[in-house]
């Protein structure tokens, strides 16, 4: 309750600013969860929950006002530099901008107008039939009373219980009913047939769609399916479509005919002139619309925050004063698979005195998307004992935005979007100072087995025990991160484990055979270091800035994971050399850093050996180890020679050579001189550091 209690408050801020409201709608319907569900927890038609086939409902139901902040949403996309570009076009595609134009169409007889959304007016001369959605209000007032009537009316009533899947699946079947009524072509003057359809959604656009079937292929198979007129109105360059002869609608771009005074003009022209037109005879307007759906928050179940809402009879609905908050959970509840939440069956909780007039009242019984909660919780993080606000603004302007955060994909259109309207809604209210709620995202893959999700209820899981029970601890974890870069999907793998408890066995065998001389060993001089012992050095500090880096900037902990095995194979072969050559201060500081950086990876096995090597405390408590940029630099390196662009040989030279001097240093090798043996020199293009290409003829 000390949490929930200011998810009721930020409620009310919505509620008072016209962001939170209540209405009739039709809603997604779970039948096995028994509850409502949001547009965004609906995956293909099924609950993103238990996969249950997702139903229609017409019910009152609390919404958040997210619409009004849609373009804000993609706009501040720019503001996103830390994102990944995966996530910000899954976003893109759910907020789903469109521009277009809002068309009238008059039905004839009535003083009712059928209003069309369409990203195509350059196509609305090619109109020859109107769909409207079977709930929309205005069927029933066109087929009452006539002879359509009852055929119409038990349409609609089938079509509403079906699914959006069953009804706008590519595989289902496109039907369609004619009303026998009428509407007007506002630039034809051409009569339109009406008809209802199964495939139009009231929720989208504006519920109806003009057939265009020259230039849509579900209109055109459509129009063949039921007889209605194919008329071109854009023909591209340099072909004659022909209504009679084509097997597909013709999308794509050309030039208006059959348009009136739009004969002639390119179709993304026509786009706006025909715009413009409407808008001058006053049958049109310019309209952005979004794919976007506000926010459904209600629902039928006991595991929620209650919304503190009352209604009254004499006042309608009624806040709850925040002095009242929070509005409790009540304890003694009984739980009944009705669909019905559990709230409305608890009196006590029910009925209350209506904090306006006095008079009685009964509560919402609604809980709020659990969702909601998890909109804010990091504000909350910043002062999570504040007992006078939701948080301190100092802190949270202090602490926030998230500097890094990392979450599933799956919660891109879900927990991130929510999230970011929050942080937008609560900027504006003046309770915070930033626009965006995390700097920088990191979206974590799944784990896979036999190529589909791990998951209980697939029955593909593998027991941490059992891994844990044979290969320790240590292995699973080093699998996991070395298996996959993090945002990518892991595939499981038994082999890969047995790799990784490989590799740590390599480790201890590498490190135990030289515990004496370790603990021996003095700690690295300044003394000029030459030949095998600089090398280990300069080997030792180059992972070292290669695993910081991967970890810290790119969370690339495969990578980071390769460079210690590296490591350790270049240990191996230091291990060889003989004692006389070897500098055991050298050996010392390498497997030091090894098991420094290998200990976020492989927490244990480096802990035991920190210990065996001598060391006091625990290896969790040390610094980092840092990179010596001296230490890395190479004595030589390997470039590549080119003849006329095609490599031929490939030499080590001396590091930090000039172009000149790299080129003269290949011009005396006599592999090189045996290459061009006889042929004139062109030109020869050093690069420092890389290759020198020359070109003889």
């Amino acid at each position: 309750p000390g949490y929930y209690r200011w998810t009721q408050w930020i409620f009310l801020q919505l509620y008072h600013h016209g962001l939170a409201y209540k209405k009739h709608a039709g809603v997604n319907w779970c039948p096995d969860c028994a509850t409502v569900l949001a547009n965004e927890q609906v995956i293909n038609g099924y609950c993103e929950r238990c996969h249950a086939l997702v139903e229609k409902r017409e019910l009152a139901q609390w919404f958040f006002r997210i619409t009004g902040y849609a373009e804000r949403l993609l706009k501040d996309m720019d503001l996103l530099d830390g994102w990944p570009d995966k996530v910000k076009i899954m976003q893109e595609n759910w907020i789903g901008r469109s521009e277009g134009a809002e068309i009238d169409f008059e039905v004839e007889g009535l003083d009712d107008v059928i209003t069309v959304y369409t990203t195509r007016p350059d196509t609305v001369f090619g109109v020859t039939y109107m769909v409207l959605a079977p709930e929309h209000p205005l069927v029933e007032k066109l087929v009452n009373g006539t002879e359509r009537e009852a055929e119409i009316k038990d349409f609609v009533r089938r079509v509403k219980n079906l699914s959006e899947l069953d009804r706008t699946s590519a595989e289902v079947e496109k039907v369609g009913l004619p009303t026998g009524a009428y509407c007007i072509n506002p630039l034809t003057g051409e009569r339109i047939p009406v008809l209802v359809a199964n495939y139009v959604l009231l929720e989208y656009g504006t519920g109806c769609v003009m057939g265009v079937p020259a230039h849509d292929q579900r209109d055109f198979e459509f129009a063949r399916k039921y007889h209605y007129p194919i008329r071109v109105v854009i023909q591209p360059q340099g072909v004659d479509l022909d209504p009679a002869t084509m097997d597909v609608a013709y999308v794509g771009e050309g030039f208006l005919v059959n348009s009136g005074r739009f004969n002639g003009m390119a179709n993304d022209e026509a786009i706006k002139a025909i715009t413009v037109h409407l808008e001058e005879i006053g049958r049109g307007r310019y309209r952005v619309t979004y794919r976007l759906r506000d926010w459904l928050i209600s629902r039928q179940r006991y595991w929620g925050v209650p919304i503190p809402v009352i209604y009254c009879d004499r006042c309608g609905i009624v806040p709850v004063p925040e002095e009242n908050l929070p509005v409790l959970l009540p304890m003694e509840v009984e739980f009944k698979p009705t669909g019905r939440s559990p709230l409305a069956e608890c009196p006590d909780f029910v009925h209350t005195a209506c904090p306006r007039c006095g008079g009685p009242g009964k509560r919402e019984t609604d809980t709020m998307d659990t969702f909601v909660c998890s909109s804010w919780y990091y504000y909350r993080y910043t002062s999570p004992r504040e007992p006078e606000g939701a948080w301190d603004k100092a802190k949270v302007d202090y602490w926030l935005p998230v500097d890094q955060y990392i979450g599933g994909v799956e919660h891109a259109i879900l927990h991130l979007l929510y999230s970011r309207f929050f942080t937008k809604v609560l900027y504006d209210l003046n309770l915070i100072s930033n626009q965006e709620p995390f700097t920088n995202l990191l979206t974590q893959g799944m784990v896979l087995k036999d190529g589909a999700k791990m998951s209980k209820s697939r029955g593909n899981v593998v027991s941490p025990e059992d891994i844990i029970a044979r290969y320790g601890a240590d292995t699973a974890r080093l699998f996991i991160l070395f298996a996959a870069p993090p945002e990518r999907d892991l595939e499981w793998s038994d082999q890969g484990v047995e790799g990784c408890y490989r590799f740590l066995n390599r480790v201890w065998r590498l490190v135990v055979p030289l515990l004496e001389i370790l603990k021996n060993a003095p700690p690295l001089s300044g003394a000029e270091l030459v030949g095998i012992n600089r090398e280990m050095r300069r080997v030792t500090h180059v992972t070292v800035k290669k695993v910081t880096s991967d970890i810290a900037d790119r969370f690339n902990f495969n990578t980071a994971v390769s460079a210690v095995m590296e490591l350790v194979n270049a240990l191996y072969q230091y291990r060889e050399v003989p004692e006389t050559d070897r500098e055991p201060s050298v050996l010392r500081e390498a497997v030091e850093t090894l098991l420094l950086l290998l200990a976020p990876f492989a927490p244990h096995i480096t802990e035991e050996l920190w210990e065996a090597t001598g060391h006091v405390g625990s290896i969790h408590r040390q610094n980092w180890p840092v990179y010596d940029p001296e230490a890395i630099v190479e004595d030589e390196i390997t470039i590549v020679v080119q003849i006329n662009g095609r490599v031929r040989e490939r030499l080590l030279i001396p590091a930090g050579l000039t172009a000149a001097e790299m080129q003269e240093k290949v011009m005396q090798e006599p592999r090189v001189l045996k290459l061009i043996a006889g042929k004139k020199i062109l030109k020869i293009i050093p690069v420092p550091g890389k290759l020198v290409n020359i070109v003889a003829r």
